[in-house]
């Protein structure tokens, strides 16, 4: 499996990985998190002409999408809990897999990792498939978290310790 940053001609293949992620979230019983439009595709084209959007892929398909953003994230300047360190930090956000191969977000998390080794991300309460591979990866829910829209979210973080690769 490959990462790299999505390109222009990824559109059309990331709008079908979300629409799934969309409709496999609210088969799940996470039906509120994206809605029926989140991202929209003004927000990908956005993702992807920031370089912040990556793709995973094999033999020229794509298999999940996420974005990477190193740097303060605004919303997460408040939390009720506390973040296990105020290091420089990256985040994971809008991870979302075609679902045609197992353990994607592993895979993400450890390229991801590897080059932040103290990354922050948060999700639904009741996105139970992204709570379960946050804590199988080694991050630890840190409290919760308030986005643009007001809705919380549970905050999680794993940290390495200087130096520390994946």
């Amino acid at each position: 499996m490959h990462i790299r940053p999505a390109a222009k001609a990824d559109l059309e293949a990331l709008m079908r990985i979300y629409e799934g992620a969309r409709q496999f979230m609210a088969q799940s019983g996470n039906p509120g998190q994206w809605g029926k439009r989140y991202p929209s595709r003004e927000t990908v084209e956005a993702d992807i002409a920031a370089e912040r959007c990556y793709v995973c892929e094999e033999e020229g398909r794509l298999y999940a999408a996420f974005v990477l953003v190193y740097g303060e994230d605004p919303t997460y300047r408040v939390i009720d809990g506390a973040w296990k360190n105020d290091l420089p930090y990256a985040t994971l956000h809008r991870v979302a897999s075609s679902g045609e191969r197992r353990g994607m977000v592993d895979e993400i998390v450890t390229w991801a990792f590897s080059r932040y080794p103290n990354l922050r991300g948060d999700t639904h309460e009741r996105n139970l498939p992204m709570r379960r591979a946050f804590e199988r990866n080694g991050f630890e829910r840190c409290g919760t978290i308030w986005v643009e829209d007001g809705t919380p979210r549970i905050a999680y973080q794993k940290e390495g310790r200087m130096g520390e690769l994946a």
